[in-house]
This record gives C-alpha cells, structure tokens and sequence, in this order.
C-alpha cells in the first residue's frame, strides 16, 4: 500500500498544482475537498490545507477541524489555509490594505525551523492574497516575512506534529525555491519516502487489477490516445487475453488515423476488434449545427454501436476506462456543482446500460504521470507523444454542421500542419495543435482566377494538463510556410488564420 500526503482544498486555483509539485518529488497525494469524510488513515503521512477564493471572515467560511488533525500528522496551511489556522487559534486576520498578488521578497527572521531548512535567507515567492494575518497568538512563532507583511511563515508550538503555515504559494513556478519548501515538508517533516515512481504505480496497479478483477473479462474502449493506451497496457499485462479492446472509427478522426492506431497496437498483442461506423455517425450528425447538440449525438451513436458489439463478448463483466485523475477532481466542487462549460466525451452510461462493473486503472494521475508510465511500460514514442484529441473528434473542430466532405477537407489540412510541425521539430514542442474549419468563405486570387473558398484556423497550445493553456509562440517563418503549403495543396481553402487565445478565457477547442 501507499503512504500518501493529503490535500484539502478549499476551493483554491492553485491545488492541483501543489498535488502535481508532490508528485514531481514522488510522493504519492490525493486531494479532497475540505468538507469530505476522507480523513488522515495509517497511510498518512501528512495533511496540506489548500488556499482558497473565500476570506477566513466571511459569514460562512469553509472549516474543517484542524485540532483533530494536529494529533494525528504534521500539517502545512497554505495562504487560506495558514489563514484559517491562525484564527481559530485565536489570532486576527484583517484586510489588505492592498491586495498583493504576484512576486515578492520572502525574509527569513533566523528562527530555526525544518520547513525553510536549506532555502535561501532572502526568496523570490507568489503572492496571492486580500486578506493578511496581523496578530497572531503567544504560541506562534513567526519564521518569515515580507517587505508588505508581518508573517509570511508561522510555526504553531505545542501539538504532537509539526504545523506550519505560509502566506504565499510554494507550488507556482515563480516561487523559486517552493518545490524545496515542499520537499521539506513532505520528506523532512512528515518521513515519505518518495517512492511514488512509474515501476511502483506499475507493479501496485497490476496486483491490484489481478485481484479486483481475477479470471472475469473486461472491455475497453480504445480511442488510440495515450489514457486508453496506457490503460490496455496495465490491463493487458495484468489480465492477458481476458481484456478486448474496441476501437471505432466515428469518420471523424485524423487523416489515417484509423489504420495508423491499429497499427501501433500490433506490438502490443491485444486483442483489439477495429470498427468502422463512419456512415452511421454521419447520417446522424446531418443537418446539426449546435455544438451540443453535435456531442451528444457522436455520444448516443457511440454508446449504441459500442453496446451492439460488446454484447458479442460473451461473459464480460466490467469496463474499462482511461479516466484520469483530472477528471476525478474536477468532478468533485468544493462548493457545489461547477457549471457545465461543455459535455464531457468520456463513454457515460455505458456501465448502467450494459450493467457492468468499471475499472479506471489511471484515475490516480495527472497526464504527464501517465506518460512516464506508459514509457516504462514500453509503449512506443509515437503513441506517447500524441498530443490530446477530443472525443468528439473532428466534429467539434468544423463548425457549422458535419458532412463527409467538409471531414476531408479538413483531415487534409490538418494532416499538412502537423507534418510540417514534425519536420520542424515543433511537434514535440506543443501540448495539442490541430485545424479548425470555419464557416466562413473568402475571396482570394490563384493565378488569373479568383476563388471564393473556406477558412482554416490553425491552433497550437502549450500546457501542462489542459486546465490552462496558452498559445504557442511558432515563429512566423513556419506558420508561412504551413499557411503556403494547405492553400496549395488543399483544393478548397484560400486563406489560413492563427489562433492567439488563451485559456482562459477561450477554451482549447473552439467548440
């Protein structure tokens, strides 16, 4: 089993990112939020309280009992969380005469302590706080500050753990020695032992999938993406021939795309049924414009198509998704519900509709962690170096209503740009890149002839984990020649656009 850091969040921006910096530094963590029943268990080595949008004097605030938890494990409050902490103690937080936000000057006052053991005397920190702590009790020693505050860092005496708290943010980039900080907290206070490595998460996985699943089989929808690549993987060497992978082709997928994944797959030895159903999904998508209205549709169809051939598989009793642990924690508010900015394309209802058991071998990481997992797995570079690609396909990046030959079009524009981003090495380089169709004609002159044909987009992001995103600086002399090449070579397009938005506000997709 693994020893484990858990999160608290309380609504804060920045908590995945303390969960993605503890992670960088193999050491396995989960994030709650401050209201569930998940508390610390033998496993638990430590409890972090995140920061959050809320003030610690709102009429309302989010709460937890940390007393009960400074008797069991060390503990770190981060901004609100270090807040919160001084309060109910019986400290005051009072107002920001100015809102600080954005680098500051942390200073050491020489108080010996573990947490900010080996940093620096004077560190480059991220502020982001309205609120201030001005006083805090007598048992409370103050281990840092800033030029704009009073306590940056405290020390809270007396428990049978160590418990600290900052005001500013460890986890964001731009403060300069906060994974040290982490590092600190998580190995030096609360003893882990940074083993949370790819061969462990492998080897823990797989006994555990042996044992959930034993002799019963399972079926996995396969969309030649990394999530479910990684998942057949772990599955397959977990449970062998027991695993059956559907792969179908929706007629909205890359140029080639659908030999190409079956292709990639035959060093793996699945047992891998490849499916084309293009002419089904395009007679349903006819004449629909709302982008909505398009998923939901693409999601029915799959669902239909997919439960007519897994009911071929005799004796099958669970299903298996490439969830990962994004998706667990965005399904989960710290305040209710968050609003719905787009239906997810993940398979739902399948489980209940086919009533079977679901099995998500990667719920447990971030992206990035499921790539290093799938390289020690084996699993080849060109299936790991593929950038993200919506469920929804194509669909969601012509804009208007789908016909097969809008599809072509824009597969073969699409497949111009990405061939000259790998040529130029720029591939590698961007977290998703891919041509959006606009339903837009334009006048434009070839030769002696004018035309009068469509728009393409071109997107390319840089990211993380697709929860920001900005776009990607690609020097202008090769976005000429990618807009030359699709106008040449693309009969029916005549101009070519660059997107310049990042998220937010706009989204990756621009449907």
């Amino acid at each position: 089993m693994t020893e484990k850091i858990l999160i608290y969040d309380f609504g804060s921006q920045y908590t995945q990112l303390i969960a993605r910096r503890l992670r960088e530094i193999n050491v396995y963590c989960e994030i709650h939020p401050f209201n569930s029943a998940i508390r610390p268990d033998t496993l638990t080595k430590g409890v972090i309280l995140s920061g959050s949008p809320c003030s610690v004097n709102d009429q309302n605030p989010p709460q937890i009992d940390v007393f009960a938890l400074f008797e069991q494990v060390p503990v770190l409050g981060v901004c609100y969380g270090a807040q919160y902490m001084a309060k109910v103690a019986g400290g005051q937080v009072d107002k920001s005469l100015h809102r600080e936000y954005g680098r500051a000057k942390m200073l050491q006052t020489g108080i010996e302590n573990a947490l900010l053991n080996g940093l620096n005397f004077e560190s480059q920190v991220w502020m982001s706080h309205g609120d201030t702590i001005g006083i805090l009790p007598d048992n409370f020693d103050i281990i840092a500050k800033t030029e704009s505050i009073p306590v940056a860092g405290f020390r809270w005496n007396g428990f049978t753990h160590p418990v600290y708290g900052i005001q500013f943010h460890p986890e964001v980039y731009h403060s300069t020695e906060g994974l040290e900080l982490l590092k600190n907290f998580a190995i030096d206070i609360c003893g882990c032992q940074a083993d949370w490595t790819p061969g462990h998460f492998i080897d823990e996985t797989v006994a555990s999938l042996r044992e959930t699943i034993g002799d019963e089989k399972v079926i996995l929808g396969l969309s030649g993406g990394v999530d479910s690549s990684v998942a057949a993987a772990l599955l397959h060497q977990a449970i062998g021939e027991n695993l059956t992978c559907i792969f179908i082709d929706n007629g909205l997928l890359r140029k080639n795309e659908f030999e190409e994944v079956q292709a990639n797959y035959v060093s793996m030895n699945l047992n891998l049924w490849a499916i084309n159903a293009r002419n089904e999904f395009y007679t349903e998508l006819a004449g629909k414009s709302d982008p909505e209205e398009k998923r939901k549709t693409i999601g029915r169809v799959f669902i239909e198509i997919f439960q007519r051939e897994a009911s071929k598989i005799e004796g099958a009793t669970w299903l298996a998704q490439g969830t990962i642990y994004p998706d667990v924690i965005e399904s989960v508010s710290v305040n209710g519900p968050s609003v719905t900015i787009k239906s997810h394309h993940n398979v739902g209802g399948l489980p209940e509709k086919m009533n079977l058991k679901v099995v998500e071998p990667l719920r447990a990481l971030f992206k990035d962690e499921v790539r290093r997992v799938g390289k020690a797995l084996g699993l080849s570079d060109v299936l790991l170096g593929r950038h993200p690609f919506p469920g929804p396909g194509l669909a969601i990046r012509i804009l208007g209503d789908i016909t097969p030959e809008k599809v072509a079009l824009l597969q073969e524009a699409d497949y111009v740009y990405t061939q000259i981003l790998r040529k130029t090495g720029w591939y590698d380089k961007i977290w998703q890149a891919g041509a959006i169709l606009l339903p837009v004609y334009s006048v434009g002159v070839m030769g002696d002839e004018r035309t009068y044909e469509q728009v393409v987009a071109l997107r390319a992001v840089s990211s993380t984990d697709g929860m920001t995103a900005d776009w990607v600086h690609i020097p202008y002399e090769i976005l000429a020649d990618i807009s030359n090449a699709i106008i040449n070579q693309v009969r029916g397009i005549n101009r070519v656009v660059y997107d310049i938005s990042s998220k937010p506000p706009a989204t990756i997709e621009w449907e």
